[in-house]
């Protein structure tokens, strides 16, 4: 981006963003993250939840998602009892709270698309 007619990025953590979008998408990139952040915006969400409500992703892969998020500082991992089998529970954290007016948005506008251009099907 363009700032006082010098080129400038935001650098965090290591990473440059060369415009807030780049940042956003950050964040939300792959096919996953964006729908587990969906269905964690209206509370907590055991694993197995999470799993039934996306049968097509990996367990493999949504713990690998689960745990790029909270490193992002979007998810928060609480874990229950002190010995097995233990409760573990999924939220998002203030900062992705923060986000979920943006995943409305983004959903909203998908669904509009979606409906433009496709039609709703029954799944098994």
């Amino acid at each position: 981006m363009i700032v006082d007619g010098k080129k400038k990025a935001y650098e965090v953590d290591g990473h440059l963003f060369h415009c807030g979008t780049n940042a956003t998408l950050h964040f939300i990139s792959g096919k996953w993250k964006s729908v587990i952040i969906w269905y964690l915006r209206n509370g907590e969400i055991r694993f197995s939840g999470l799993k039934t409500f996306m049968p097509d992703i990996t367990e493999k892969m949504l713990s690998l998602q689960l745990k790029a998020l909270q490193a992002d500082g979007i998810v928060r991992r609480e874990v229950f009892g002190t010995k097995p089998p233990n409760r573990v529970e999924y939220s998002l954290t203030p900062f992705g709270e923060s986000f979920i007016p943006v995943i409305q948005k983004i959903t909203e506008w998908g669904i509009a698309y979606a409906e433009s251009k496709g039609k709703l099907v029954d799944v098994v």
